[in-house]
């Protein structure tokens, strides 16, 4: 048995510590892919912990198929996400976020461009079919290997990488369009 597997076991047994291990090895990338689809802060932080609240009260029912836990976890905050969009009655939008600068931070100027960059790889993503969107948004947005999102989305990896490598190449030439 794997250390992860190993982990999930304990905690569908019930060990907090485990559970928290869990948690804590998975919380900034399941937040870092939500934060990218939705654009917010505050929701993305709220989502990721339903996310997490979902997750203790099944993880007893989990079963082992031959996929990480990562790809079960990120169906259920894709799941979680879908449910906020619609119960918000959202269409994929970006909100501008206001950055606080500190002492430390690089030139403001420099930051107003990177945030300008940022804005427009958003918006060209959302320009993307949406299943080239939605393995972006995992592969780079939560930082999941290919294998990973192929699990999550029930797509072999060949259809995931010819998925991302085309989003890619469309996701370049609209960057080099609006330049």
């Amino acid at each position: 048995m794997s250390g992860e597997q190993e982990l999930v076991a304990r905690a569908a047994r019930g060990d907090v510590d485990a559970f928290s291990k869990l948690y804590e090895q998975n919380f900034d990338r399941v937040y870092r892919y939500l934060y990218v689809r939705l654009g917010n802060e505050a929701e993305s932080e709220d989502i990721t912990q339903e996310v997490f609240a979902k997750v203790l009260e099944v993880i007893s029912s989990f079963q082992w198929r031959d996929v990480p836990f990562a790809s079960w976890l990120f169906r259920i905050a894709h799941n979680k996400m879908i449910d906020h969009i619609r119960k918000e009655k959202k269409i994929e939008r970006v909100d501008s976020e206001e950055t606080v600068l500190s002492l430390d931070d690089p030139d403001p100027a420099d930051m107003a461009e990177q945030n300008l960059q940022l804005e427009k790889v958003r918006h060209n993503i959302g320009r993307l079919s949406p299943a080239q969107r939605e393995v972006i948004w995992l592969r780079f947005g939560a930082g999941l290997t290919t294998t990973e999102v192929a699990s999550a989305l029930g797509k072999s990896t060949g259809t995931v990488k010819a998925l991302q490598y085309n989003g890619i190449v469309a996701l370049r030439k609209m960057m080099e369009i609006h330049a």
